[in-house]
């Protein structure tokens, strides 16, 4: 453990910092960065500000802003025009296969979180959700009061699109993917569980064997 915490004290401090707000879907103060890399929070705060000042100088197509008391990294007013432009145009794309499996758990699940949606479809889903957001099929819902995770459902736009005014005129499918409440449950039957004994393979031959013609 101790191994572990002087790495990421020893490692460069603003590269650090770049790579934790790259993953971030909401702003991190400065008290939560300084944890993450092992860093004096009076450090950490100068570093964000040279990166932000630096980013400015350079005339960087994103700025990093300190906003809602955290910090985040920010698409540049001035090319506005250019990020719309590009989001239209994939407005026009077709969902893949992994996007409309995502879709279809936010909508009958909703609402719910990104780590139950990746439960439930068995692989990460952040990049899927990113876009799905960004499309504005879904949009957030609070947050979960017991993880403070935050929760997701299928924006008016997602009904437009599909042709239903409510989500009750969506087809009967919520029965066949698994409750909210079973997921850690299942889980754990499924990682736990082992194989069939092999006295129990032999009554299960025998018995097929029986009922033969």
């Amino acid at each position: 453990m101790t191994e572990d915490v002087l790495e990421v004290a020893v490692a460069e401090l603003r590269p650090s910092l770049e790579a934790l707000l790259m993953i971030a879907d909401q702003p991190l103060d400065e008290t939560t960065l300084a944890t993450a890399v092992g860093a004096p929070v009076a450090e950490v705060s100068a570093a964000l500000a040279d990166l932000a000042g630096e980013y400015a100088d350079q005339g960087r197509g994103f700025e990093l802003r300190n906003v809602a008391g955290g910090w985040r990294y920010y698409t540049r007013e001035e090319f506005a025009p250019v990020v719309e432009a590009f989001v239209l145009d994939g407005q026009q794309a077709r969902l893949t296969q992994a996007a409309l499996e995502t879709l279809a758990v936010v909508a009958y699940k909703q609402p719910v979180s990104r780590a139950r949606v990746s439960a439930i479809r068995g692989v990460n889903v952040d990049g899927v959700m990113r876009t799905l957001l960004t499309r504005g099929l879904v949009e957030e819902a609070g947050e979960d009061h017991s993880t403070g995770a935050h929760l997701y459902r299928t924006s008016s736009y997602f009904l437009e699109r599909i042709g239903v005014t409510s989500l009750d005129e969506l087809p009967e499918l919520a029965p066949y993917l698994p409750d909210l409440d079973d997921l850690d449950d299942l889980e754990d039957e499924l990682g736990g569980a082992s194989g069939p004994s092999d006295s129990t393979l032999r009554e299960a031959s025998s018995d097929g064997s029986s009922g033969a013609t």
